[in-house]
């Protein structure tokens, strides 16, 4: 059990107001309509690489049901970097059909923030229900292997705090199902096996371990991006910011604030209306949170809650070629997009999935240092309409979360 001293909670020896702390996006998800579309533009065309396929949500329905389906496509994890998924793509018309709901504006699957331990995640979870924040589940999920607890913020998104998602390694392959003993479907009684030992009882009971999935690019390596053939002329190397339309602005920002302990970092003005950034560690924010009623001044898809997911890639010759790159294949692309939807972020681009979801592309995040000072509006170098070939670089260019691994 955690050591309650007063109000505050012993998390691995840091006395903090709550029994966890969130250290970064960890995976987020979109349920989509036309996924077939979907496929291509997150997969072929982001690059995300599948680590696992989820047909079980269209086998679960009924002949008459399957055949009312768009696609008969169930679901993806997918990837950008070693953990088993950082993005997952769920068929929204199967998974309503088993919920028994016929319309639903929530197009985000879940927005999932990883804490420091599997003590956090319990200890998370019955904190979480004694503030009354409505707990969905605890317990751990496979395909992923993360421990977990799932929880909703006032608007009916999906939060997710984990610990321990799998990790996908040189070879590519995700763990096989035959491994998926592991699953638990209610809190676990700690401590646990840690994941060396499942991997040598797997060993021992003759379990082959590249018998799980493993992700081919379809496409050419063709580009030369800094000196490594891809198949696209960018990498994305880290997930977020999740921007979320929400109907009271003061609720959401309270819950985000309060309950799941971000803090505030700016708050800004478009067409009269507020926006306020958060943010979980050193990045400038991590979580964007907009009302409502400025879904449609800001032009964005009236079916979904989701506002934008950020996707950052490597640096800004890559921003700039991925914009071309998409550009060329189809999908919308608007370099400019209203500076409240951007503080910190310097040059960034949206483009848009078959769905309506807007994708947020940037290259760059300030960083907040020990202090917690946040650069003024004024000492940010103003965007240019038109970008220029090269910038300058900026005090924290390529700070922050690095990526670990190489690009393909």
């Amino acid at each position: 059990m955690t050591t309650t001293l007063g109000t505050k909670y012993d998390v691995g020896g840091v006395l903090l107001d709550r029994p966890f702390k969130i250290r970064r996006l960890g995976h987020f998800g979109f349920n989509v309509v036309n996924m077939d579309e979907a496929k291509r533009f997150y997969i072929d065309l982001l690059g995300f690489k599948i680590s696992d396929v989820a047909g079980f949500f269209t086998q679960r329905l009924t002949d008459e049901q399957r055949a009312k389906l768009k696609s008969q496509e169930g679901g993806f994890f997918t990837r950008h970097n070693t953990d088993h998924h950082t993005f997952v793509l769920f068929n929204k018309q199967a998974m309503d059909m088993l919920r028994g709901v016929e319309y639903n504006p929530v197009t985000i699957n879940q927005i999932t923030w990883q804490v420091g331990s599997l003590q956090e995640v319990g200890d998370a979870a019955k904190w979480l229900s004694e503030q009354g924040a409505p707990l969905q589940r605890v317990g751990r999920d496979m395909p992923g292997s993360n421990w977990h607890a799932y929880v909703n913020d006032p608007d009916g998104h999906t939060n997710e705090l984990y610990y321990g998602i799998e990790q996908v390694g040189w070879e590519g392959y995700s763990k096989p199902r035959s491994m998926y003993n592991r699953g638990f479907r209610e809190a676990p009684e700690l401590p646990q096996i840690n994941e060396f030992q499942e991997v040598q009882d797997a060993l021992s009971e003759g379990i082959d371990l590249e018998s799980g999935y493993r992700h081919i690019e379809e496409l050419e390596p063709k580009y030369d991006v800094q000196g490594i053939k891809l198949p696209r002329p960018f990498k994305i190397t880290r997930i977020g910011p999740v921007g979320l339309f929400v109907d009271d602005l003061e609720d959401a920002v309270a819950y985000y604030r309060d309950t799941l302990g971000f803090e505030v970092t700016e708050e800004m003005q478009h067409e009269g209306e507020r926006v306020v950034h958060l943010r979980a560690n050193t990045e400038h924010h991590a979580m964007t949170l907009a009302p409502m009623s400025l879904r449609s001044k800001l032009g964005m898809s009236d079916h979904t809650t989701s506002a934008f997911f950020g996707c950052q890639v490597a640096n800004y010759r890559q921003l700039k070629d991925a914009c071309d790159f998409l550009e060329e294949n189809g999908v919308r692309v608007d370099r400019n997009p209203p500076a409240a939807l951007r503080p910190g972020m310097d040059y960034v681009a949206h483009v848009w999935d078959p769905d309506g979801h807007c994708i947020q592309l940037y290259y760059y995040m300030e960083q907040i240092g020990w202090d917690g000072r946040v650069r003024q509006p004024s000492e940010r170098r103003p965007v240019a309409f038109q970008w220029p070939d090269a910038v300058e670089p900026l005090p924290d260019a390529y700070n922050g979360e690095v990526f670990l691994g190489p690009w393909g």
